[in-house]
């Protein structure tokens, strides 16, 4: 693969791999980290990326278990989490009840199950069809339905214990 065809094929992806690495790491810095050192992999194995149905799908499984690697690795006792992520509002009640919601629904899925979680991550952060996350998982659309199944309930039931 040529750098022009490695540009235009990894590089859109560039937002939707930061996403996830945020997702699963939490700090920005260590998300932006995470995302280099998967394009870094990706063009040093670039000549391989043809041989994958989907550029996308490969680029978003590396960059899950970078980051999965990264948390279990010694280094996760020295990530540090940031949140950057608040921005003044005229309305400071609603931002509050929404981040509060936001962060309840947060706490819940980190109590799921792995595969569940990152199904629901891509399907329900990212706006994968179940086809997608299907190739991306590599499992059938019928198991990414059913690992979805299971998330929504155990989240709904949690919700309800709040």
């Amino acid at each position: 693969m040529k750098q022009k065809e490695f540009l235009n094929t990894i590089i859109p992806c560039k937002n939707t791999l930061y996403r996830l690495a945020k997702r699963l790491l939490v700090s920005s810095d260590e998300a932006e980290d995470a995302v280099q050192e998967v394009f870094l992999k990706l063009w040093k194995g670039r000549d391989k990326i043809d041989n994958y149905r989907s550029p996308e799908a490969f680029a978003i499984t590396m960059t899950k278990n970078y980051c999965l690697d990264r948390l279990k690795s010694k280094q996760a006792s020295n990530l540090k989490i940031v949140h950057n992520n608040y921005k003044n509002s005229e309305n400071i009640e609603r931002t509050i009840e929404g981040n509060e919601g936001v962060e309840l629904v947060t706490k819940i899925m980190e109590t799921l199950p792995e595969k569940q979680k990152e199904v629901f991550l891509l399907s329900r952060i990212e706006k994968k069809k179940y086809k997608e996350i299907a190739e991306i998982v590599g499992i059938s659309v019928k198991a990414v339905e059913k690992r979805m199944h299971l998330a929504l309930l155990k989240m709904k039931d949690k919700i309800g214990d709040v």
